[in-house]
């Protein structure tokens, strides 16, 4: 019998940290709101670190403590080779791996397969969405060439963008009554940048893990502070641009408009706030971000240790 040894302890770690502590800490802090995407980047790490720390925690679950630490070893034989001279670190050949070693193998493969599985019907399911608006916004909106946008005749303020490939930003007949050319340049600049910036993606990852690890708070919160933080980013690659004033005004002249489900309203519910995000600016730098980035420089540097830590199945030293 196979006794789980302590190169489980690691993974396991790893997966508590990023599951549950740090996505509590880091949706109560208000760095992120200042720099949304460095908070982006490290929504980012913390999926792939609980995605990679599962796996390795299945691939260890059969392990006994006897396992040897080859993990560095066998990966870099393998990729030097292309595959060919990792055999010589199994001494007994493929054949000679116990049948429940193959099984956690297969687990270990199971997670970000099923995450990549995830990750692709929901991209193809907002597609579907945006290929049926497209269609209708073709049958009863107009293209304006000089906004490189579609008008769709509407009394309600709106301004959208679909993402992906057949991209375009759709303006209400609304939204032109009552903006100003300057505020008009501000709201299809922020939805401009949703499209430059293929947060589609994001969202379609953010939607992926939910499914895939419901029930705990990186899944919970990524979701909502996600999608939060892509309209911030936005935001800010829109003031390049634009004066604050005219984006805010903006927001707030377009925050009833109402978008289709798959798509990037400008307003919505995050308009109050980004509003006032966008006419009160802080200092982007700041002692917190600063250890930040130490955080996630010591991550980096420790994660080779938490690998040599792990061993694989059937290598004895």
């Amino acid at each position: 019998m196979l006794v789980p040894g302590h190169h489980v302890l690691p993974p396991l770690t790893v997966a508590l940290v990023a599951g549950v502590l740090l996505p509590r800490a880091l949706a109560r802090s208000h760095w992120a709101h200042r720099t949304p995407r460095l908070a982006l980047t490290v929504w980012t790490l913390l999926g792939l670190s609980l995605i990679t720390s599962v796996s390795l925690a299945a691939l260890q679950v059969p392990l006994p403590t006897a396992s040897s630490h080859h993990l560095s070893r066998f990966t870099e034989a393998c990729i030097v080779s292309g595959g060919a001279d990792c055999g010589p670190l199994l001494p007994n050949g493929p054949a000679g791996v116990d049948t429940r070693v193959w099984a956690a193998l297969v687990a270990a493969a199971a997670v970000p397969a099923a995450f990549a599985v995830a990750f692709a019907r929901e991209l193809l399911s907002a597609r579907r969405l945006r290929l049926r608006h497209a269609e209708l916004l073709r049958l009863v909106g107009s293209r304006r060439p000089e906004l490189r946008a579609t008008v769709l005749e509407h009394d309600t303020p709106a301004v959208y963008c679909l993402p992906g490939r057949a991209s375009q930003v759709v303006v209400s007949s609304g939204a032109l009554e009552v903006l100003t050319g300057q505020q008009v340049t501000a709201v299809l600049e922020h939805e401009r940048a949703h499209i430059a910036g293929r947060h589609h993606l994001l969202v379609a990852a953010a939607g992926a893990f939910g499914a895939l690890f419901r029930g705990l708070p990186l899944a919970r919160l990524a979701h909502t502070e996600v999608a939060l933080l892509l309209e911030m980013a936005a935001d800010d690659r829109a003031l390049r641009r634009c004066s604050r004033d005219a984006l805010a005004t903006a927001l707030y002249a377009v925050a009833s408009g109402q978008a289709p489900h798959m798509a990037f309203a400008a307003g919505g519910p995050s308009a109050v706030l980004r509003m006032r995000r966008i006419l009160t600016p802080q200092d982007t730098y700041s002692p917190t971000l600063r250890t930040v980035f130490v955080a996630l420089s010591a991550a980096a540097a420790l994660t080779p240790l938490v690998l040599a830590c792990c061993s694989v199945p059937g290598i004895t030293g």
